[in-house]
Parts: structure tokens; C-alpha cells; sequence
């Protein structure tokens, strides 16, 4: 996938893709449809990872031809930007602007509503929607890691985003930067928490870490260390870990 600020993915038109049919480009009258095929390769890596999403393996999941379903998706890279904004729909919108405009001609929207101060904490309810959305789709953080361009469901998400941010005075372009942070935070977190909970299944490499870290701390070379290992634990559920990290992002966003 191209890198991060490029105009979309090598060979994804974004207006063919998101505002074009999403029927068959050639062939005879289609007997599947997008949405049926996105979700079975979803559904296949929920189960198997993104390395099992291959056009066999989702052919062979509707009953289709590998080949019929290239009038679909003619390529991975598209598939995978029709299987992120699936999953995206998944997400609640009820913070999306409403449009409407009062008798002054400004525009006001739900996000016009929230107290100035309160959008902290709705910005943290969305990094916890999310964290909770990528737990169910342990893919997505990986999949989120190339750019893709925005489908619908993505941007009804956004516009909720948008709409939170709305009294904090942030230019659009800071706006989008700010969710783009988040976003990468909590992707780059959820893939932490799913190695960390793979590792731990091995309770004798989890036992020789914290050998190996007592040996460490003891050693004399890394005082800084060793007094940080001595301080008195914190709760480290995943959800209290996620929780302190937010924080300290949202709590510390400038918005001057």
C-alpha cells in the first residue's frame, strides 16, 4: 500500500470505488453482490488473519470462480479497502452534524452542543469505540497501518469525530490531524495488547521476563530503571492500561 499523504492506493480509484456501481464492470448479470463478497473476506479474517484473505479463499467462500471476482475487486489492496469501511460500519454516528442552520445562517450541529471542555471526554469515548472495534477485528490495526481512502461508513465516522472537535477552535486541517493521531494511537495500541495477550499464553516465557528484567534492575548500570521497577504497580488490565495512556494523549492536546 502507498505511503501515508499519498492521493489514494496504487491502483484504487476512489471515485470508481466508493461513488461508481458497485455491480460487475464486464461480464454477464452478476450473481454476487459487493457487499457479500466483502463480508465473507471480513468474516475470513476475523478468523485467519489478513494472510488468509486471498480471491481463492473468498471465491470458494461465496461459491465463486476465483476469476468472477475480479469484476469486483480486481486486487487485494481493493478488497482490503472494501473490507475497512465494512467494519467501519459498525461504529455509532449519533454525534454526526445535523446540517441544519438557525435564523442567524450559522451552521449547528450536535457537536455546537457539547460544553466546551466536555469534548475531552467524548473524544475518549470514541478511542474506547474504537479500541473495542479493532479487538473484535484484530486485523484492522494492520490494515489501518497503509492508506486507504475514506468510504462512506468511514466518513459518517469522521463527521462524528469532526463534530466533537468542534468547540475546541481547531482549523480543519488540525482537526483531521488530531483524529488521525488517535486513530493511530489506538490502532498502534490494540496491536501492543493482542501480541502482549499472545505472549502471555506462554507462562514460562512471561516468568523468564521478569527474571531476566529482576537481573536487570539489579545490575547496578540501570538506576533509572531499577527505581522504576521498585515504584508500587498500577492496575494493568488492558482496559485500566488503555485508559491512563488515553488520557495523558487527550488530556495533553493543545488546542491553542
Amino acid at each position: 500500500m502507498s505511503r501515508a499523504g499519498e492521493a489514494g492506493a496504487p491502483g484504487v480509484d476512489p471515485e470508481q470505488l466508493w461513488l461508481g456501481s458497485d455491480k460487475p464492470r464486464r461480464g454477464r448479470k452478476p450473481a454476487y453482490s459487493r457487499e457479500a463478497i466483502t463480508a465473507a473476506a471480513v468474516a475470513l479474517a476475523d478468523a485467519e488473519g489478513l494472510e488468509a484473505v486471498t480471491m481463492r479463499r473468498v471465491a470458494a467462500a461465496v461459491g465463486a470462480g476465483a476469476m468472477s471476482l475480479y469484476s469486483y475487486a480486481p486486487d487485494k489492496e481493493t478488497l482490503l479497502e472494501l473490507m475497512v469501511d465494512h467494519v467501519t460500519g459498525e461504529l455509532p454516528t449519533a454525534n454526526a452534524p445535523t446540517g441544519d442552520r438557525g435564523s442567524d445562517g450559522d451552521r449547528h450541529s450536535d457537536g455546537d452542543r457539547h460544553a466546551d471542555g466536555d469534548w475531552r471526554s467524548e473524544l475518549k469515548s470514541i478511542a474506547h469505540l474504537q479500541r473495542a472495534h479493532m479487538l473484535r477485528h484484530p486485523w484492522l490495526p494492520a490494515a489501518l497501518a497503509g492508506r486507504h481512502t475514506p468510504g462512506p461508513n468511514t466518513l459518517a465516522f469522521l463527521e462524528r469525530a469532526l463534530a466533537v472537535l468542534r468547540p475546541t477552535g481547531l482549523d480543519g486541517a488540525a482537526k483531521l490531524e488530531v483524529f488521525a493521531q488517535l486513530t493511530a494511537f489506538v490502532a498502534g495500541h490494540v496491536a501492543h495488547e493482542i501480541a502482549g495477550a499472545a505472549a502471555l499464553q506462554s507462562p514460562d516465557r512471561a516468568v523468564a521476563e521478569a527474571r531476566y528484567l529482576a537481573a536487570v534492575a539489579a545490575d547496578g548500570r540501570h538506576p533509572e530503571l531499577a527505581e522504576v521497577l521498585a515504584a508500587p504497580g498500577r492496575p494493568r488490565t488492558p482496559e485500566a492500561t488503555f485508559t491512563r495512556f488515553l488520557n495523558r494523549l487527550i488530556d495533553g492536546l493543545d488546542t491553542d
